[in-house]
């Protein structure tokens, strides 16, 4: 495939990805005299599923709180659809169309599924809280159209029986399908996801994996993922940028990767069950 077109690539199974939505130029972040992350620079196309990995410490996480927006580097630019982007609080992250998910799943325990998942849906309500209070006229049509949205990603997701339930009550795979389903909510252009197979057994992966694939077909959303299982990896991804101690030290397709050497010394040669 032809990933420096600017206009975007093919695919092998045929897929048509679109140009550059994100880019990250140079990117140097510090903790103290600490470099987690020194002068990286990648790309995410439109449309594509775009993996990053490395060993535990590689600064993984850090880049996905880059390009979340929740840290704002020392050095380097961060682009998105063609902008400069400046640093900016959550919400204007989220009205930017960027969601994601955590590694510890972020959900409220005492709220039911329902509800967890309208909270993705905040950034989208224009009543005030005066009318949100007495539910009537606009915030009574925009809680009703935003619970017809809500309940399309439930169907989608296959959680309706769980729907009313606590989300304490779950068990883990079903959490983090719920956390999914509040990003979506969000109607995001970019889904963070920080490692989504984390704890999961054999069966919940399978579901999870088919979900993503879902996710970035029938609504084109571009995702960036953050995971360890390397069958997950290959599987799902477009293209694939390898961190190891802070630094890049790969990036292309799935084949590309898992044959370069570099990364094969620091990372794919060590198990990782």
């Amino acid at each position: 495939m032809n990933v420096a077109n600017p206009e975007g690539y093919t695919t092998p199974d045929g897929r048509r990805i679109g140009g550059v939505l994100m880019e990250m130029k140079n990117i140097t972040l510090r903790f103290g005299g600490v470099n987690a992350i020194t002068n990286i620079s990648f790309d995410i196309r439109d449309g594509e599923i775009r993996a990053i990995i490395g060993p535990n410490g590689a600064g993984k996480s850090s880049m996905l709180n880059v390009i979340s927006g929740f840290y704002v580097p020392q050095e380097g630019e961060v682009w998105f659809k063609g902008y400069k982007r400046g640093p900016m609080k959550p919400y204007q992250v989220a009205r930017l169309g960027i969601a994601r998910t955590f590694q510890n799943i972020a959900l409220f325990d005492g709220m039911s599924v329902l509800d967890n998942i309208m909270t993705g849906r905040l950034t989208m309500m224009k009543s005030g809280l005066l009318g949100q209070a007495i539910w009537w006229g606009g915030a009574q049509r925009e809680e009703t159209e935003n619970r017809e949205k809500v309940e399309k990603i439930i169907d989608f997701l296959e959680i309706q029986n769980i729907r009313k339930t606590p989300v304490g009550r779950l068990p883990y795979g079903l959490k983090k399908r719920v956390e999914l389903a509040r990003a979506l909510a969000a109607e995001p252009k970019l889904l963070l996801l920080d490692e989504p197979m984390a704890g999961m057994n054999v069966e919940e992966k399978e579901d999870m994996s088919r979900f993503i694939l879902d996710v970035n077909d029938e609504f084109g959303t571009t995702i960036a993922l953050i995971e360890h299982d390397m069958g997950v990896v290959m599987d799902l991804s477009d293209r694939v940028v390898v961190m190891d101690y802070g630094k890049k030290i790969g990036d292309g397709t799935p084949d590309e990767v898992r044959n370069n050497q570099d990364v094969i010394d620091a990372y794919l040669g060590v198990s990782h069950d």
